[in-house]
């Protein structure tokens, strides 16, 4: 497992590291730059990034908010003091794990833990949510491919349903597919 540790102090960093010495099989990467560091985040490819941050201010907050936005990793985020607008820019940016005093070395290791499978769950969500709204607009597309047959040659709706079936079948395309040229080319002629 590749891990990146990304804190400005090499103090900080080393608890860090020390709670992650019971891992088997890792990587540890410091970076304590944060200049380039989306680009060298990308370079070394982590599997999760833990950052460190103290007490930040409200622009090196942004900043780590948008390096959350630019990998889609789970990210463990550690500040010293609770703050209910970070926390929910937090969640918005992306970040699995936002612990307030919680830096010490007994508690990397769980919270790693749970930024993992947080990531892992808010994934599954999301992929659900885009298979979900891909089968909502073909269910819309083949719905306006009925209603273009229906007008057009007057059809039922099981009767245009069929023609958009028995179409997809003898060419070996999905309905969708036919529903969504039958669209295309509607448009292109203009027909209402």
């Amino acid at each position: 497992m590749k891990i990146a540790i990304v804190d400005e102090s090499a103090v900080r960093a080393s608890i860090i590291e020390e709670g992650l010495a019971a891992l088997d099989d890792r990587q540890v990467f410091i970076l304590t730059q944060r200049d380039g560091l989306v680009a060298r985040l990308r370079e070394i490819d982590p599997d999760v990034v833990l950052i460190d941050l103290g007490n930040p201010s409200r622009d090196v907050l942004e900043e780590y908010f948008a390096v959350s936005r630019a990998l889609a990793r789970p990210i463990a985020m550690f500040v010293d003091e609770s703050d209910d607008d970070a926390i929910a820019a937090s969640i918005d940016a992306g970040v699995s794990a936002y612990v307030v005093d919680g830096l010490a070395a007994s508690r990397i290791r769980p919270l790693l833990d749970l930024a993992v499978k947080r990531f892992n769950a808010f994934a599954r969500l999301q992929a659900d949510l885009a298979e979900a709204k891909g089968k909502l607009a073909e269910r819309q597309m083949i719905d306006r491919a009925k209603r273009i047959l229906m007008d057009s040659r007057g059809l039922t709706e099981p009767q245009a349903y069929a023609e958009l079936r028995r179409k997809a079948m003898s060419t070996c395309r999905r309905i969708a597919d036919i529903a969504e040229a039958l669209v295309t080319a509607h448009d292109l002629i203009g027909e209402e």
